[in-house]
């Protein structure tokens, strides 16, 4: 097909009157102030990080269109699996993923996978950068991968060197080996879900799973639901009420998922990322020694809220890759669609239409950049505000590509329909997009309460 010299109602770039020719004629001194590149846009995206994080995101965009992108609409469409099965195509990818450090990289290399130069930087950028390349192709793969960090993080953030050693670093090493080792972050129950991620709600609510202290350590009894990559996971950070205590008392234990009395009943039969499990966990008198509590006694509260203030960025970045992901299925749709003897792209509706998704899709990512290149230490109004605003945006350009593909837009082979599936879960975990605004005026209360000082917003 012959490419057409320039859109409906634009000027061709070799026209006299095209700002992008004359401003190539401009001395150098001048084009320091006044340029206009024609650069892809993601490449000149490339180019503002630094060195060692522009590495990763290339290095990233390449696993996820060569490992996760064939595999995209198969996992989708496949039938519901019984807990524990897994596609032999799942198992070589996620071996791939560990011997690739995708599984590891929230520590440097030698203790972890992130290459030094991508190490001098928050580690939550880095996963922000990866998280959004792996949505753009597949929500259920990047899921699978992703929540196996959220397992993991208790036991980074427990501060102790003996837990990194005896628990984390073997879940690395053998990742990287390419024998696959998910950890998965057990907080949700059946009648708690959102109270396990507020304050005011876990202050009225009674846990469901309890630790009763026994000789040599504790017995787990109760369920969790809804445990991303729970029905592969080989081990799990698990929170728990200690034996007549309520919620002050939450206790990290990290629990091998082949200990007696724990089993995977079901997962759930859901409406996107499908390729990740969501399973339901029942403890039965399950034995975890006194060794594997993770950060002390009654510190699973704060570890908990740790682990959100720093996965709810990297969730904000999963809203730019499914809005990315929708902004290029509607372009390409645009491009080869023909209404009234021309392809859509040249009418000026449909021109304003991707602007609008472009802008949006451009603005959560300098919002998802801006958070996370200072969130070496994350602050949860930073973090919630990020969370719930590129999320609730991400669905409304993921609407925007429904309306303009109309009837094609439900067809599973033009892809927006998964997509659109995928990415209302991201306004649900890591605490509803309702919870993390009020978790935003919780961090914030303070300033809003003195009436001494302006307010800076």
């Amino acid at each position: 097909m012959t490419r057409a010299p320039h859109l409906a109602g634009h000027l061709p770039f070799d026209h006299a009157l095209s700002p992008q020719l004359k401003f190539r004629h401009l001395p150098a001194t001048s084009r320091a102030f006044a340029d206009s590149p024609l650069d892809d846009l993601w490449e000149a995206d490339c180019a503002r990080l630094p060195r060692g994080l522009r590495a990763l995101r290339r290095r990233a965009r390449a696993f996820a269109e060569t490992r996760l992108a064939p595999l995209s609409a198969t996992l989708d469409q496949q039938p519901h699996l019984a807990p524990g099965d897994c596609p032999p195509a799942v198992r070589q990818m996620l071996a791939a993923a560990g011997r690739a450090g995708w599984l590891s990289y929230f520590l440097p290399a030698p203790l972890g996978s992130l290459p030094w130069g991508a190490a001098l930087h928050p580690p939550i950028w880095a996963c922000s950068l990866v998280v959004e390349e792996f949505t753009r192709v597949c929500g259920g793969q990047m899921l699978l991968l992703s929540a196996h960090h959220l397992g993991c993080m208790p036991l980074l953030l427990s501060g102790r060197l003996g837990t990194i050693r005896d628990f984390l670093l073997p879940v690395y090493r053998s990742n990287e080996r390419g024998d696959p080792h998910l950890v998965a972050f057990a907080i949700t129950e059946p009648q708690a879900g959102s109270d396990v991620e507020e304050g005011h709600g876990a202050q009225r609510y009674r846990p469901g799973v309890v630790a009763t202290p026994v000789d040599g350590g504790y017995l787990l009894n109760g369920r969790k639901c809804f445990i991303s990559g729970g029905d592969l996971a080989r081990s799990m950070t698990v929170f728990a009420a200690l034996k007549g205590e309520g919620m002050e008392s939450w206790t990290c234990f990290y629990v091998d998922c082949t200990t007696p009395g724990v089993t995977i009943p079901r997962t759930e039969i859901k409406m996107g990322m499908r390729a990740s499990g969501a399973a339901e966990v029942e403890f039965i008198d399950a034995f975890v020694p006194a060794a594997n509590v993770v950060g002390g006694l009654r510190n699973g509260w704060v570890l908990n809220r740790g682990t959100l203030n720093s996965s709810r960025i990297p969730v904000a970045a999963m809203g730019v890759g499914f809005a990315r992901a929708a902004t290029e299925v509607a372009i390409e749709f645009a491009r080869r669609y023909r209404l009234g003897g021309k392809v859509l792209l040249d009418y000026q509706d449909v021109q304003l239409h991707i602007a609008t998704m472009l802008a949006e899709t451009r603005a959560i990512r300098n919002l998802v950049w801006q958070e996370a290149r200072h969130a070496r230490q994350p602050r949860q109004l930073h973090a919630s505000l990020c969370k719930f605003h590129a999320t609730d945006r991400a669905q409304a350009v993921c609407e925007m590509a429904m309306d303009l593909l109309a009837d094609h837009g439900g067809l599973h082979e033009q892809r927006i329909e998964q997509i659109f599936r995928d990415v209302r879960l991201t306004r649900i975990f890591e605490g509803t997009n309702q919870i993390n605004r009020l978790a935003m005026i919780e961090d914030w209360q303070g300033q809003l309460l003195d009436h001494t000082s302006p307010i800076g917003v």
